[in-house]
């Protein structure tokens, strides 16, 4: 029996792009005979699927789904080729499973995904097997997983899975987190997040030399202006202040009444409540989306 070695699988599957598993049973099969290893995927089908693996997505689905306790959230974008085929019972049915995958497993990346057995099957294998069925290429093309001990996530899927957001929340209680009353505070930031494209949570989480680049523009365009020097330190310092209002999060104008920012907002709901909350962080995946 010939030796059967990662470079051989690998091999096999870039020529095929069959799952690795499925590569080395039938390397297995076929005592390490390249050629023959693909005549046994094709008679097994996955050959077919192989041809469509080369195919671009433009299409598909972002997933979000949580624990029933908020604690923990998942969000995934899995792609396929048509907006027809991503509307289908059988897609949405796919998508789901592999969130719910990523929700229980926490996985660490992509590979680690695929390698989870669910249903008897490796995740890779699944996706093989939708191919085949469905009859289009199909990728998981990212994921992001949140879990807090103290707060919970909130989630807001648009356009029917052209865009979803997930948001997690540092509460002083964490019982609030089952109030219906910070659910719809949860879901309302979600949908901020997903109509305002924030940079990030507040000003001070912002990256440093995101700030730096903006200053150096500003700047720029202040001497533009021929004013003194002291004057355009002041022009400069109004646009980053503009800045933070329309990219900071918590500085935005809700989008709900934009007479108040979704700092005050939530600072109002929380009082309401009885309980400090915090928003600590949040994903945005836009369908497609580098």
């Amino acid at each position: 029996m010939a030796e059967i070695t990662a470079q051989m699988v690998k091999e096999l599957r870039e020529m095929t792009g069959a799952g690795m598993m499925e590569c080395k049973k039938a390397l297995t099969e076929a005592d390490g005979d390249i050629d023959a290893a693909v005549d046994v995927l094709r008679t097994r089908g996955l050959a077919v699927a192989a041809k469509k693996a080369g195919r671009a997505t433009n299409d598909g689905l972002v997933v979000a789904v949580l624990t029933d306790d908020a604690s923990a959230g998942a969000l995934v974008e899995i792609n396929c080729e048509t907006d027809f085929v991503s509307r289908t019972d059988n897609f949405v049915t796919f998508t789901a499973k592999i969130a719910k995958a990523v929700l229980e497993n926490n996985p660490a990346d992509l590979e680690a995904l695929k390698a989870l057995i669910v249903d008897g099957e490796t995740i890779d294998a699944l996706i093989t097997d939708a191919i085949h069925t469905i009859g289009e290429n199909i990728q998981v093309r990212r994921f992001v997983r949140k879990a807090t001990d103290n707060g919970a996530l909130a989630s807001y899927i648009h356009g029917g899975g052209k865009l979803g957001i997930l948001v997690e929340f540092a509460l002083g209680n964490t019982d609030v987190a089952a109030d219906s009353a910070f659910k719809v505070l949860g879901k309302d930031v979600a949908m901020q997040v997903a109509a305002a494209n924030p940079g990030a949570v507040s000003r001070e989480s912002f990256d440093p030399a995101i700030i730096e680049h903006e200053m150096t523009i500003y700047k720029a365009q202040a001497a533009e202006s021929g004013k003194p020097e002291s004057i355009q330190v002041k022009m400069a310092q109004g646009r980053l202040e503009k800045f933070f209002k329309e990219s900071a999060l918590l500085e935005q104008a809700f989008i709900k009444d934009p007479e108040t920012t979704v700092r005050a907002y939530i600072n109002k709901n929380a009082k309401e409540l009885g309980t400090t909350i915090d928003v600590v962080s949040f994903e945005r995946f836009a369908l497609g989306q580098q």
